[in-house]
């Protein structure tokens, strides 16, 4: 494989075509405040897992619509003061897995809050949390599931359930809700790029090499999924190109960066077919906080950083949680 987007230092200027609807904040505004009409009725069940050095928790919330959200809410064992808390979202097609997946963050001294993603978990780790909304015809995966008008799309109730992740866990007595951080990979970075411009007190936002970003190169650009999946659609569905476009752009990650002001730490990798470069420019070149970075793997392709990732997260994030 070889380098197949834009030059870097082109790159670093690029800025997306993606049309911002004029409606986009009224839009999410009215969306969070129907979700808020709903008890977020957060329960924490502690679980045996045989991991002596942490305490795990198996967390149900109402997320959009008031439907039952899964997730894993992971603590220093013995933990007695309140934490900074580390919210993720995970990459497409899994879901929230086993709670021994999810180690990292608490060993690291952080609470850490997992939220499982409504429909899916069929691929590399298993889920929990059904999505009780249908959709009209939509192609094979996520992308394109009531894709026609953007109050059916799939991704409001993900971005929605997300909110509302964060919400449930500044609410354990045993959180720091001051010291907020989102994390994520692919589907993850792009779901935390939206968290980061939807809810205004964050204290730190880590998109990993993100999806859905710049919705109008990513899906013209690549023929890989999941971004396909819209060109698959659209060959059946012509003539609706106009109004799936229309859909997209309150979900693009370029004007929720916009409106994130928390310190963000970005990774992109330059041979990325899946999300490709330029489309992770594209929101980050646009990120409306002050302190922001892009860590750059020139030879990787979707998977990014890996491990090198975290070792650099690990290094960043204490630094901006620290009381």
């Amino acid at each position: 494989m070889s380098l197949f987007d834009l030059p870097l230092d082109e790159l670093r200027d690029y800025r997306s075509a993606s049309a911002e609807p004029e409606d986009f904040d009224e839009f999410w505004a009215k969306t969070l405040t129907e979700a808020r009409g709903h008890t977020l009725d957060a329960r924490f069940e502690p679980v045996p897992t045989g991991l002596t050095t942490l305490d795990v928790f198996d967390v149900t919330f109402a997320g959009f619509g008031g439907h039952p959200v899964k997730g894993w809410f992971v603590l220093p064992a013995g933990t007695s003061e309140p934490l900074p808390v580390v919210v993720q979202y995970l990459g497409y097609g899994g879901g929230r897995g086993l709670p021994h997946l999810h180690r990292l963050w608490a060993s690291a001294g952080f609470a850490h809050f997992v939220m499982d993603t409504r429909g899916q978990g069929s691929g590399w780790n298993g889920g929990d949390t059904p999505d009780p909304v249908g959709s009209a015809s939509s192609f094979p995966g996520f992308l394109t599931r009531g894709i026609e008008d953007p109050h059916d799309f799939y991704y409001r109730r993900v971005f929605t359930d997300a909110v509302r992740a964060v919400e449930a866990a500044r609410s354990h007595p045993l959180v720091d809700a001051s010291r907020t951080a989102v994390v994520g990979s692919s589907q993850g970075g792009g779901i935390s790029l939206a968290v980061g411009g939807l809810v205004p007190d964050l204290a730190a936002v880590a998109p990993d090499v993100p999806f859905l970003c710049d919705f109008p190169r990513a899906t013209t650009f690549t023929d890989r999924d999941p971004y396909r999946e819209v060109g698959n659609y659209l060959k059946t569905y012509r003539g609706r190109t106009e109004q799936v476009g229309r859909t997209l752009a309150y979900f693009d990650g370029v004007h929720f960066a916009a409106r994130g002001r928390a310190p963000a730490l970005f990774s992109v990798a330059l041979e990325d077919r899946t999300c490709p470069p330029s489309t992770v420019f594209g929101a980050f070149n646009v990120y409306g906080g002050e302190d922001r970075t892009i860590e750059v793997y020139d030879f990787n392709d979707h998977e990014g950083g890996g491990p090198f990732q975290e070792a650099v997260q690990l290094d960043w994030l204490p630094r901006r949680l620290s009381a």
